[in-house]
Parts: C-alpha cells; structure tokens; sequence
C-alpha cells in the first residue's frame, strides 16, 4: 500500500511528462551524413573529370609517319676510330743522372720554353768551369804569340834576327789562334751538356703523361714527360686492306664527335699512309678535324667514322630507315609501326636489325620490316597511348 507521499509524487510526474512535447526526429544527423555524401561524390567526379584531360590531350597526339621503300645506295663503311693530337711529343733525357727536380705533373699547361725536369748538373757546371778556363788560357797564350811574333818580325826587320826565328814565332802564333778556337768549341760544348740537364717545353700544350719521378736515374733516351698541343687534333682509323678500294671511292667522310649530342663533321683534310701494316693488315687514315670542330677535344676518345656514298657503280636496292624513327632502349632497337585500321592500338612496338649506317639516307634494316610498312617518325610521341597517325 503505497504512503500519500508517494502518490502525491507518481502523479506530479505522470503530469510533467503529459506537458512535455512530442521529440523531434532526428533529421540534423540525417541530414549531416548526407551532405557528407554528397560532397564525397562531387570531390570524386571532380577528380576523375581532372584525372581524364591528361587522357584526352594525349588522345589528339599526331604523330607523322614515312612509308618504308628500298632505295639504290652504295655500299658503306663504318669504324672505329680515336683522336689523336697532331703535335705530341715524348721528351727524352739527353744527359745521364739522376732526376733532381720534375716541377710539372700530368694535366699541368706549360708554355714554349718552359722547365720541365732538371737532371743533377754538378759535373755538367764544372764541365763549364773547365772549359772557361781552358779558354782563358788559351786566350792568354794567343796574346803572347802574337807579340812575340810581332817584336820578332821588326827584330828581323833590323837585320837583328834570323828568318828561322820569324818563322817559329809565326807557327806559335798560328797554333795560339787553334788553340783559341779548341778552346771556345770545348766551352760551346760544355754549354750544350749543360743545357742538356735541362728539360723544356717545345710548345704550349699540356702534359699528358710522366714517366719518371725526381730522385731516379735518367739515361740518354729515356722518356721523362709526353706533351701535347690541343690544336690541331685529328681521328685516326686503321682501314681493313680489304676495304681499302672502298674507303677511297667515297663521296664523303664524316666523324661523329664524343658528346651527348653525337654531332657528324667532315674532316677538313684526309690522308691515306701508302703502307699497309704487317701485323693487323690495315692502312692507317688521318682525319685532320678543323679548329671548330676539333675545339675542347682530347686524345684517346674513340669516335665513329663513316665512309658514305661508295662505289656507286655496285649500288644495290636497300631496305632503309629514318635514323629518328629509330627507338634505342639499351640492347634493344626497334621502331613503332602504324597498324591497320580496327586495331586497338595506332602504333606497335617492332624490334628491328640494323645494317650500314647511310648517312642522310638512313639506316639499313636488315630483318624486322618490310618494305610498305609505315613507321612512326617520332617514336617518343608515338608510344603515348591515344597517339595516332597524324592524316
């Protein structure tokens, strides 16, 4: 049995909860979710339409191709060559002894004139020292016969003297005079031995190798320092004999310079050695380069040489291609054929072999196309995907 407090209690409640209002459905939280999917799928769509103009641009790519045809060539020659300075010289020592100073290293710039090495000259100076002095003597002995002679000739003059007594001084006086002549040829000597000790530039160059260190004994002929002139430069390439009649016969001679470029030049003046090496049967040739051309060039880089447009006469139909359609991915060469309509792709990669270097004609393909088929001129362009054959 409940108290009247209770009761008083239970229906204030009942009362107040009466008097609330109904709750309000929740359609803030609703609504929040929806707004947040809602932008979630503007930002999606906004991404993927930015995500297909890359699509779109690359789709109107055109890329221009050339039908491939066999056309009549010469025959050609590509080798290996390497530059080579006109002017290089290898000094040798001319005196014996041992190496006291070599004031240049590999790399250094040396002027005409300059003092490479110096070979210990203290028996060289008292070479000169003995030598002034013989020719002083010499000099001293030559002063007193000719006075001799002179007090002799007007001695015999007065009837004083004998003509015998003319005569010997006359023949001292004539072996003075060698004397001073032996004497200043043994101080010219003396000078050369000493100026042997002395190692000099022949010309402005560079140094490009020592042979020797200071404190070593040096010989008559041994090689001390190898200097070169960057200017003139040249490409030397050693011709098979066999090909010889080959590399004459040709319309023009170019040489791909080393750089990232890889730029052909003409040589301004060629020559062929009129010998045929015993060993290797090649014949040497020299390319000289001009001084354009051969500006910032260093010997001992190898470079391509090409003899173009040979033997026209014994032309044959040939299978060539542009040397810019040409892809080169490391080991690989290939190109981008356009395909046949309906194809899902305008371009196909096609691995190709490759022959004689033609120059401006092009590049000879051995197998991989045919004549007839169309290859793409720019091959980066046409591996873009929705590249297609410019009309």
């Amino acid at each position: 049995m409940s108290s009247p407090i209770t009761s008083r209690l239970y229906r204030s409640r009942s009362c107040a909860a009466q008097a609330l209002p109904p709750a309000a459905p929740r359609t803030f939280a609703l609504g929040a979710l929806s707004l947040a999917l809602l932008s979630g799928a503007l930002l999606w769509m906004g991404t993927t339409a930015h995500a297909s103009e890359p699509a779109q641009a690359t789709a109107s790519v055109q890329v221009p191709v050339v039908t491939l045809g066999s056309q009549a060539v010469g025959s050609a020659l590509s080798l290996d060559g390497s530059l080579q300075a006109v002017r290089q010289s290898t000094l040798s020592a001319q005196a014996s002894g041992r190496i006291a100073e070599l004031r240049v290293k590999a790399g250094d710039r040396v002027k005409a004139g300059q003092v490479l090495a110096v070979v210990d000259d203290r028996a060289t100076q008292a070479g000169v020292a003995q030598a002034q002095a013989g020719f002083a003597q010499a000099d001293a002995q030559l002063a007193n016969a000719r006075a001799h002679y002179e007090r002799t000739r007007e001695l015999r003059e007065k009837g004083f003297m004998a003509q015998a007594a003319l005569d010997t001084a006359q023949a001292q006086l004539r072996a003075a005079t060698a004397g001073v002549a032996a004497a200043r040829a043994g101080q010219t000597q003396s000078s050369l031995a000493q100026g042997f000790t002395r190692l000099t530039a022949p010309y402005d160059g560079w140094v490009l190798q020592t042979h020797a260190e200071a404190g070593t004994l040096a010989m008559p002929g041994s090689p001390l320092v190898t200097v070169y002139a960057p200017q003139p430069i040249r490409v030397v390439v050693h011709v098979p004999a066999s090909q010889q009649a080959l590399a004459q016969q040709a319309q023009r001679i170019e040489v791909q310079l080393p750089g990232p470029e890889g730029r052909w030049v003409e040589p301004a003046q060629r020559t062929s050695l009129p010998a045929t090496d015993t060993v290797t049967q090649t014949v040497e040739w020299r390319l000289d380069l001009s001084e354009v051309d051969g500006a910032d060039q260093v010997p001992g880089r190898n470079v391509r040489v090409r003899f173009v447009g040979a033997a026209v006469a014994n032309a044959r139909e040939r299978l060539l291609v542009p040397a810019s359609a040409l892809l080169r991915r490391g080991e690989m060469t290939a190109v981008y054929l356009a395909t046949a309509e309906g194809h899902p792709s305008a371009f196909v990669l096609r691995s190709v072999r490759l022959g004689a270097d033609h120059g401006e004609a092009g590049v000879e393909v051995l197998s991989g196309v045919r004549a007839g088929d169309r290859v793409a001129l720019d091959p980066v362009r046409a591996g873009l995907s929705g590249a297609q054959v410019a009309q």
